[in-house]
């Protein structure tokens, strides 16, 4: 049981960079407020070689407290050393919060071992459904919002998932995106990649494209329709190429159309400046959805199912699956639906999480371990 008046505190667990990013914008409104503390732990489960002092000192992003080093391996080795490690910080530390962010085996663990030392956890990005359980990821939402204290739902769909899965209504938080905060934040800290310039496009005269999704990419078939389908819009397309993209292109050799210009992979602040300066966007990256939509871009979304319904409801998002057709089609004369609904809340996602940790944990009892 927390101190009375003492400040909330709270442990983050995060694996992957764009995790850092979501988290950052409730690390920088922590920052502001003295009534809530915070340490960081990353898992390493995703190692980058970007994240380098230059990745926190230009997204303005705290360095984790605590590295664990956990990389690499299948879903039930990394899941389980992540479990054994960050079950020895939780016993150290004990916070008041655990907060977890998104779908990826970090937030599986994170969550697992704080429930079953009681400790309250807390989901940020609750109540996202694919609906396909083929996904780990859809396996690592659904279990980890069943052991969250406090939800909290980016959009009403994803509240109306939850609902329908019998969690709690109390439990529930509707937020709003704190990757839409996020694009705020960053919006004005976009800078040009290097070397764009020589490719001579102008501002919206291109195309936006990123694939990297195993399901895309260890397809042949799949593989060669999307490149297909982008060559056959008509338009310039540029596509910052992933490794596992380029590997596999090579491996199946699978010839890149002149009109696709491949660049280097992008830093975040440099795919931001890609984002706004584009004409539309063809991905399957969850998170490029919903950035298109911040930006104001017409997306299209080269998987078979997608988290974000809301967007393809509204217009801002055609799935196509890896239709060569559809894509074509689709990317061809691609336009904004009037108007803009406000989908993912008013940029305030981050301020009212803490809101809600804070006044839950001055409630909180936790049972003994």
């Amino acid at each position: 049981m927390m101190t009375p008046g003492a400040p909330v505190s709270i442990l983050t667990i995060v694996g992957a960079r764009p995790q850092f990013i979501k988290a950052a914008a409730v690390s920088r409104a922590i920052a502001a407020r003295h009534d809530v503390t915070e340490t960081i732990v990353h898992t390493g489960q995703h190692y980058d070689a970007n994240m380098s002092d230059v990745f926190f000192d230009d997204l303005v992003i705290p360095r984790p407290g605590r590295h664990l080093g956990i990389g690499g391996g299948g879903h039930g080795a990394m899941t389980g050393r992540q479990l054994e490690l960050l079950e020895g910080v939780l016993l150290e530390t004990m916070p008041d919060w655990v907060l977890v962010y998104g779908d990826t085996n970090s937030t599986l663990a994170g969550a697992l071992a704080a429930a079953k030392l009681h400790i309250p956890v807390a989901h940020v990005e609750a109540g996202l459904r694919s609906f396909n359980r083929r996904m780990p990821e859809e396996i690592n939402r659904v279990v980890t919002d069943h052991v969250s204290t406090l939800l909290f739902a980016p959009t009403a769909t994803a509240r109306s998932h939850l609902l329908a899965e019998s969690i709690n209504p109390d439990a529930i938080r509707l937020v709003g995106d704190v990757m839409y905060d996020a694009a705020l934040f960053y919006r004005d800290r976009a800078r040009m990649p290097e070397g764009f310039s020589e490719l001579g496009l102008a501002p919206g005269g291109f195309v936006l494209a990123t694939i990297h999704r195993a399901e895309n990419t260890d397809d042949p078939d799949r593989l060669a329709a999307i490149f297909r389908g982008l060559a056959g819009s008509g338009q310039d397309v540029v596509l910052p190429l992933h490794p596992r993209t380029r590997q596999a292109l090579a491996s199946l050799n699978i010839a890149i159309p002149d009109r696709i210009r491949v660049i280097p992979p992008v830093g975040y602040l440099e795919m931001v400046w890609l984002e706004l300066n584009c004409g539309s966007i063809a991905t399957d990256s969850g998170g490029v959805q919903k950035e298109a939509y911040f930006h104001g871009k017409p997306c299209v979304t080269m998987r078979d199912e997608t988290e974000w319904v809301e967007l393809v409801e509204a217009g801002w998002n055609t799935l196509v699956g890896a239709d060569a057709d559809a894509i074509s089609a689709a990317l061809s004369d691609p336009r904004c639906p009037p108007g803009r609904a406000e989908l993912y809340g008013d940029g305030t996602a981050a301020e009212q999480v803490l809101d809600h940790l804070v006044a839950s944990g001055n409630s909180q009892n936790r049972a003994p371990t």
